[in-house]
């Protein structure tokens, strides 16, 4: 046996409906949902869970947008299902939310390519794909009546502005599962076992207002002195991509606020920025970089009679760097599910977050797989129908692999299954 208990080479025969997965994917997409407003596409989903006779007692949506910073209208969308047959509870998962570039997107089949047809939107494939996939695999369990262990569907909320969804929410929700895989990224057969971790520097500088014509010798300008800070850390090799032996991260100041005319001095100014790497103990060092930077430019700037302006510096952790190990259960099923798929899988270390960051470093390792996605977050943006369909495939193997060998009798259907154990 292996040590998920499937009979070693053994493999379950499972297919998905092709076009029922494209069709279903192709209307996801169509539903605005950009991160705090994910309501329309949660409904949705739970409409389709309700048509396949998934019993409402095992669907919850929790309030984890209380404990967001931007609020929000909707949590987190779980379904846990008691499974026909014995094994560890395995949980598949891809967020529902999308950037604010795709509300309106479109989409429409071209070739092999899912894209919007409004040029002024992305699509919306980061993470509808995802989405798609675990949705699909759980209707076709019901369709094609496959025995399956237990298992929990996640689709978490806010992943794209801090992946609030995974970071808050209540583990006890999700089942304990002991296998997680998680759908958000391009290539089929690229497991991902790890990502770095991030910090959001939010700065803000308050100088002292002054007449810019009349008097600017008694101003203290906000914006000189993150401009003598900023070219401080980039000169010093602090930002964008930053080397430093073998220790590697980056940086970047992304949005900047501050100023209401061209004749005061200006006195507030307001800037977020992010630091990451994969080493703890190198991102603590660039945030400090980053805040001794804009100490030293607040001092350098005076005003006539001397005063200078001040620094408020937060930095707060976005999601901590997780690697799992490859000998890792959720792993090895996950390698075995794509050699099963038929491809030849590889592993990846992400230089970018994901909500398995969250859930690796709350107790639960978590892989993430690829479904086709490609030029996230730009107009040009498209989802790859192959890709995507393998997705759906691989996703069934693991909802099913290890249920379908230890099964040796003819088990109910998920739906008359489910419905017994809502019963009880």
């Amino acid at each position: 046996m292996s040590q998920n208990g499937t009979p070693e080479g053994a493999t379950p025969s499972v297919e998905i409906d092709s076009d029922r997965a494209l069709d279903l994917v192709l209307r996801m997409l169509a539903i605005p949902g950009r991160s705090g407003e994910e309501r329309r596409i949660v409904d949705w989903i739970q409409d389709e869970l309700r048509n396949a006779g998934i019993p409402p007692n095992a669907v919850t949506v929790d309030r984890v947008y209380e404990k967001s910073p931007i609020g929000g209208d909707v949590g987190n969308l779980i379904v846990k299902l008691p499974g026909t047959v014995r094994g560890p509870r395995r949980l598949l998962m891809a967020h529902v939310d999308t950037v604010p570039l795709c509300v309106g997107a479109k989409p429409v089949l071209e070739g092999n390519r899912i894209r919007s047809a409004d040029p002024a939107t992305a699509l919306g494939g980061d993470d509808r794909g995802g989405a798609a996939v675990v949705l699909n695999t759980i209707l076709e369990i019901v369709r094609q009546q496959l025995p399956y262990p237990p298992l929990t569907l996640f689709w978490p909320v806010q992943e794209e502005i801090g992946l609030y969804g995974s970071r808050y929410v209540n583990l006890a929700a999700l089942g304990n599962p002991k296998l997680c895989f998680n759908w958000d990224g391009s290539d089929p057969h690229v497991v991902c076992i790890g990502a770095t971790g991030d910090y959001n520097l939010d700065i803000r500088i308050d100088g002292i207002a002054s007449h810019a014509g009349v008097h600017p010798e008694r101003g203290v300008s906000a914006i000189a002195i993150a401009s003598l800070a900023i070219a401080d850390l980039q000169q010093n090799g602090w930002h964008g991509l930053v080397v430093r032996g073998r220790n590697t991260g980056s940086s970047n100041i992304g949005v900047v606020h501050g100023g209401d005319a061209t004749n005061v001095v200006m006195p507030h100014l307001q800037l977020r920025a992010e630091v990451r790497s994969h080493d703890p103990k190198f991102r603590q060092r660039l945030v400090e970089e980053f805040r001794k930077a804009f100490v030293r430019a607040a001092r350098s700037v005076k005003s006539d009679t001397g005063k200078t302006g001040k620094i408020d510096f937060q930095a707060d952790l976005k999601y901590e760097s997780f690697r799992l190990d490859e000998s890792e259960p959720s792993v090895t099923e996950a390698l075995r599910a794509v050699r099963t798929a038929g491809l030849e899988p590889t592993t990846r270390i992400s230089n970018g977050g994901l909500d398995a960051n969250w859930l690796s470093s709350r107790g639960l390792p978590t892989v993430t797989l690829g479904c086709g996605q490609q030029d996230v977050h730009t107009v040009n943006e498209s989802l790859d129908v192959d890709a995507y369909l393998k997705a759906c495939r691989i996703g069934l193997i693991l909802a099913t692999a290890s249920a379908a060998s230890e099964s040796g009798s003819p088990s109910p259907s998920p739906r008359k299954r489910a419905k017994s154990a809502a019963d009880r």
